[in-house]
């Protein structure tokens, strides 16, 4: 009987959830959130470019080294733009798997 009542005692709901409008400022904190997030954007693609420009300079150059260098930067940079460009996507299906009913 005790695992019960300990089990009940993790699926407490304390009744709290997001709302908009609750603090003064949310507006302006959403386009600072968006700025950041293009900012980012705006660097990956540089960061895409200069990888791709090692491995590709590497590979003609016979720089083993910097064709691995290049071929990391490119992946790591084609990563950092998946997720900056699904952040909102990914933070909407998780806060949403949080008020789901079982």
């Amino acid at each position: 009987m005790k695992l019960i009542q300990h089990a009940q005692i993790l699926a407490y709901n304390p009744g709290v959830s997001p709302s908009e409008g609750g603090l003064p400022g949310l507006d302006v904190l959403k386009k600072v959130m968006g700025s950041i997030n293009l900012f980012g954007i705006i660097a990956v693609v540089g960061a895409l470019a200069i990888s791709a420009i090692v491995w590709a300079w590497g590979h003609h150059s016979g720089g083993h080294q910097a064709e691995a260098n290049g071929k990391k930067g490119t992946v790591v940079a084609a990563g950092c733009a998946l997720l900056l460009g699904a952040a909102n996507g990914i933070v909407a299906f998780f806060s949403a798997m949080g008020t789901q009913v079982h």
